[in-house]
């Protein structure tokens, strides 16, 4: 057996409780009982929110990382485009079919490179990066300075 409650509502939401309890297979008891089942959903409802924000949040971010990611590789292959018409001399046009073969064989190389390169996860791009990157093994401790003073002279 249910239990029974005795709760007071305002007469507009009487008229509407009873509109909605002559639909068929529906009585004021479940039209309640669905209504009191949805409004205490909503606790589940603010922790799906919060879950799905923090998705968001995180997807904002992976974004934000792809997006400096190509605007990296867009520069370089930029700066990489400027030098290489800048420095690359005309080639004369009874060399052109050689240079045409020879370009043909570079650009196979290059795409086999390439293809190795993303097969094997090896980054070219950020080992190049990491190389210029200093680390704090790059510079001197302070235990490498004190036989010559160095850290005494700062702090007096």
């Amino acid at each position: 057996m249910k239990p029974r409650i005795q709760p007071y509502i305002s007469a507009e939401n009487l008229v509407r409780l009873q509109a909605m309890a002559k639909r068929p297979g529906l009585s004021e008891s479940k039209v309640v009982d669905r209504a009191l089942a949805a409004f205490f959903a909503g606790d589940t409802d603010d922790q799906r929110d919060a879950a799905i924000t923090r998705r968001l949040d995180r997807l904002t971010r992976q974004f934000g990382r792809l997006e400096r990611h190509h605007l990296i590789l867009g520069e370089t292959l930029s700066t990489f485009v400027r030098y290489f018409l800048t420095v690359t001399p005309p080639v004369p046009s009874d060399q052109l079919d050689a240079a045409r073969a020879k370009g043909d064989l570079r650009f196979d190389l290059f795409v086999g490179q390439v293809a190795e390169a993303l097969r094997s996860g090896d980054r070219i791009l950020q080992n190049a990066i990491e190389d210029f990157t200093a680390t704090s093994a790059d510079f001197v401790s302070e235990a490498e300075l004190d036989p010559y003073g160095a850290r005494r002279g700062i702090d007096a």
